[in-house]
């Protein structure tokens, strides 16, 4: 394992996260674009007002943005719950319409629709176009692991959040998509409609359920939400991306001048570098805001996938470290499920869909168009940024792998372990003063979030 690949994660952490923040300013362009016509107010005046306060938040509010950030996450939650009700209930024909539809669309017109080609070609065509670009929704999901030198007993409260993280992936995500795929067929003229327009509430299937099922206002409601959400993840996206590049610089990986703090804490070069950056949402005064959001998911996802590829090759040599040390199995807090085996099948997954993300750029026909070299430069910019990155460093370092039999993997473990003792001492404190009284919060609450 080369000494590079830390720090090459984290600059493609920042890569993405600096990427990320202009996309959600773009996105934040499109939801108001739903009340308001981008010819009537340019997008350019949307994105000024949202940087201006995403940046004064992560510079005068630092010190309420951990709780204004978990508040607005619980509002998330309930919101995402009411949409998984309410879909249930539209299936089951408790809308206006009075209309159940249980799973009839998936008869007619069926569930899947075709691309690209007809017949089995097609549909498999569309089913992986689909999945390829589900990978942007995805992303984050390994920050999990992220918080551990943060988090207070983290041999515990680590594996419990993989675990929950898991849950709440089959909840929100795939239970959410399994019913409104029962609720709007896929060649619904007002799906159809949405997906042409340049609004991202408008082209939301759930808001085109809620079209369906003559629900009024709800869809003006569902667009504010959606607002006040892509606020937020702007926010937090220029909060990690500060800080990530901020970190760097204290470890000598990035300018130094990016270290300085003022008599607050507030990183202010690394916050006024990454502010500066996040103008390149300004892309959509000139051009159409779905193809400038288009650009950017593309760049996130090639970060993203990239991310997960150097972790899954971090978790092989890890493993290849701690057998050739000898270190049993029972002493590790947490194992992956599928061990090294399911890394490597990962990894393998990973590669496939960096590869064939955007398969479809290489298209020549009359109906689906002809290569598409903006697309394509978008898709695959990171791979040999990437490649060019580690290939750099070995060469002007000429650092070599590390032997898996003299891999440091204890430093660190003596302050875990204090920490983890204290923590224990702590705890049992307090379940002496509060018997009882958190049951309900551990059994029904706490795993939403």
């Amino acid at each position: 394992m080369l000494p590079v690949s830390v720090s090459l994660t984290a600059k493609r952490y920042w890569f993405k996260y600096i990427i990320v923040t202009p996309n959600q300013l773009t996105a934040g362009a499109l939801v108001i674009s739903y009340w308001i016509d981008k010819e009537r107010v340019n997008p350019g005046v949307w994105i000024t007002i949202f940087l201006v306060l995403i940046v004064s938040i992560n510079y005068f509010g630092v010190r309420f943005f951990g709780e204004f950030e978990f508040w607005l996450s619980s509002f998330k939650v309930v919101v995402i719950l009411g949409l998984i009700l309410l879909s249930f209930i539209l299936m089951l024909g408790g809308g206006p319409d009075h209309d159940r539809k249980g799973f009839r669309y998936w008869k007619n017109p069926g569930a899947f629709n075709t691309y690209i080609d007809d017949g089995p070609a097609g549909r498999f065509y569309a089913f992986w176009a689909t999945m390829v670009s589900a990978t942007f929704a995805y992303l984050g999901t390994e920050l999990v692991g992220v918080t551990v030198g943060e988090a207070e007993n983290p041999r515990k409260t680590i594996p419990k959040a993989i675990k929950l993280t898991f849950y709440r992936i089959v909840v929100f995500y795939i239970l959410s998509v399994l019913l409104v795929g029962t609720l709007v067929p896929y060649d619904s003229d007002e799906l159809i409609f949405a997906t042409k327009q340049s609004s991202s509430a408008a082209a939301s299937p759930f808001v085109v359920a809620i079209v369906l099922a003559g629900i009024p206002v709800l869809p003006h409601i569902l667009n504010a939400c959606i607002l006040l959400f892509v606020f937020s993840a702007a926010n937090s996206d220029l909060y990690i991306a500060t800080r990530t590049i901020y970190g760097l610089a204290k470890e000598n990986k990035a300018p130094k001048f990016l270290a300085k703090t003022d008599r607050r804490g507030v990183p202010i070069y690394a916050l006024g570098v990454c502010a500066a950056i996040a103008c390149i949402a300004y892309m959509n005064v000139s051009s159409d805001s779905k193809v400038v959001f288009g650009y950017f998911v593309d760049l996130v996802t090639i970060f993203g996938l990239l991310t997960w590829v150097s972790l899954l090759i971090t978790h092989i040599y890890f493993v290849r470290a701690r057998k050739a040390q000898n270190v049993p199995v029972s002493d590790l807090a947490y194992r992956a499920p599928f061990g090294v085996y399911g890394s490597y099948a990962a990894l393998a997954f990973c590669i496939l869909i960096c590869l064939t993300k955007s398969f479809d750029v290489f298209t020549h026909n009359k109906k689906w168009g002809n290569f598409n070299y903006k697309t394509f430069i978008t898709a695959y910019l990171g791979i040999p940024l990437y490649l060019c990155l580690i290939g750099g460093y070995k060469l002007v370092t000429r650092c070599s792998g590390v032997d898996p039999y003299q891999a440091d993997l204890w430093t660190g473990k003596d302050q875990v372990d204090a920490e983890e003792r204290e923590y224990l001492r702590r705890k049992a404190m307090m379940e002496e003063q509060h018997q009882g009284a958190s049951w309900f919060y551990r059994t029904f609450v706490a795993w939403l979030f």
